[in-house]
C-alpha cells in the first residue's frame, strides 16, 4: 500500500484542481492576441498549440481564455474520463444511492499512467503536425507530463508545470508527499468525502456532490480556500467522481537524456494546501541540479492548489507570454 493511501487511512485523495472554469480574456489581451498572431503570420511561423492534461477528477478540455486570445488549445480526454465512460451514473443524482455507489465497478478499474500516457502521446503527435507543442498540467496531471516528456521530447517544444508534480529524485506523487516537506499537505482532507472501498470497485470514487458540512469545509480549506462558496462548488461540480487507484504511486520520474532536454516552465501557487510551496520548491530544485544546463523558467501566482476565475486570469497572462507565443 502506497504512503499516501497509508496517510488517508486506505483511500486515496483528490489532488485534481481543474482548470475547468476558465476567465474570459480582456479586450485588451484580444488585441495582444491579434497583434501577436500577425506578427506570426508575416515571420511564416505557425503559432503553438496548448496540449492541456488535468489532474485527478479533471473534466477534459482546452482552456477557453488562450483561444480568445488567439492561441490553439486541446485538451486530452484521459482514459475512464469521456462522456461515454458512465462515470456519472444514477446513483450519484440526487436522491443517491449510497449502497450503488459503494459497490457499482468503476470505468476507472485498471486504468493507470500507462494509459493516461498513451492518451496524451497520440494528441501530442497529431498536434505536432501543425506547429509548436507547449504541453500543460497541474497538479497530478505532472505524472503524465513526466512520462509524455520522456516518451517524445522531439515533439514537445515546451512543457508547463501548473503547481504539479514533477518526479525527479523520487519515483511518484506519493513518495514526494512523504517528504518533510509534503508534511503539511491537506490531502487528507480529501478522504471524508471517499464512499467506496477501493478493492471493491478498482477505483477511487469520491462523492463531491455531498452536503456534509464538515467535508465541505475539509475540501475547500485543502483546495480553494479563499473562494467564495459559488466559486467553490462551481469547481467541486466539475470533478469526476472516479479516478485511478495507482496513479499516483506509479514511476513517473523523468530522465535526463529525453525529458530533460525539453524548454520548461513551473508555475509555482504560494497558498497551495495539496503540493505545498515548499514541496514545489523541491521538485523545481532537484530538476534544476538533474539538468543544470536547461533549468526552469520559475513563476509565481497567489493562489491555493485550485485558483478562481481571477487567479486564473494570472495564469493565462503567464502561459500567454511564453517564447513559444510571442515569437
Amino acid at each position: 500500500m502506497s504512503k499516501l493511501k497509508s496517510k488517508l487511512k486506505s483511500t486515496h485523495p483528490r489532488r485534481g484542481a481543474l482548470r475547468a472554469a476558465a476567465t474570459a480574456a480582456a479586450a485588451g489581451g484580444l488585441t495582444l492576441a491579434a497583434d501577436s498572431s500577425a506578427a506570426a503570420s508575416a515571420a511564416g511561423q505557425s503559432p503553438p498549440t496548448f496540449v492541456t492534461v488535468t489532474g485527478a477528477g479533471g473534466t477534459p478540455g482546452g482552456i477557453d481564455a488562450l483561444s480568445l486570445r488567439g492561441h490553439r488549445t486541446v485538451g486530452v480526454t484521459l482514459p475512464g474520463h469521456s462522456a461515454t465512460d458512465a462515470q456519472f451514473a444514477l446513483d450519484y443524482q440526487c436522491p443517491q444511492q449510497p449502497e450503488s455507489l459503494a459497490r457499482r465497478p468503476s470505468p476507472m478499474a485498471g486504468v493507470g499512467l500507462d494509459q493516461f500516457t498513451a492518451a496524451a502521446v497520440e494528441v501530442v503527435r497529431r498536434v505536432a503536425a501543425f506547429g509548436p507543442v507547449i504541453l500543460y498540467g497541474g497538479s497530478m496531471g505532472g505524472a503524465t507530463l513526466n512520462r509524455v516528456g520522456n516518451t517524445v521530447p522531439h515533439l514537445i517544444d515546451r512543457i508547463v508545470y501548473d503547481t504539479a508534480f514533477c518526479c525527479v529524485d523520487l519515483a511518484s506523487a506519493d513518495d514526494y508527499l512523504a517528504t518533510p516537506e509534503g508534511a503539511t499537505s491537506l490531502a487528507g482532507n480529501l478522504a471524508a468525502v471517499i464512499v467506496a472501498d477501493p478493492a471493491t470497485i478498482g477505483a477511487v470514487r469520491s462523492n463531491y456532490r455531498t452536503a456534509d458540512q464538515d467535508a465541505l469545509a475539509g475540501l475547500k480549506e485543502a483546495l480553494m480556500a479563499g473562494a467564495t462558496d459559488a466559486e467553490f462548488h462551481a469547481m467541486l461540480a466539475s470533478l469526476h467522481p472516479d479516478e485511478s487507484l495507482t496513479a499516483s504511486s506509479e514511476n513517473s520520474r523523468v530522465r535526463a537524456h529525453t525529458w530533460g532536454r525539453i524548454p520548461r516552465t513551473y508555475i509555482r501557487h504560494t497558498r497551495d494546501r495539496i503540493i505545498p510551496i515548499e514541496l514545489q520548491d523541491r521538485m523545481i530544485s532537484e530538476a534544476d541540479r538533474l539538468t543544470p544546463h536547461n533549468r526552469f523558467d520559475v513563476r509565481t501566482v497567489d493562489a491555493p492548489h485550485a485558483p478562481n476565475a481571477e487567479q486564473f486570469g494570472r495564469i493565462v497572462d503567464i502561459l500567454d507570454q511564453l517564447p513559444e507565443c510571442t515569437r
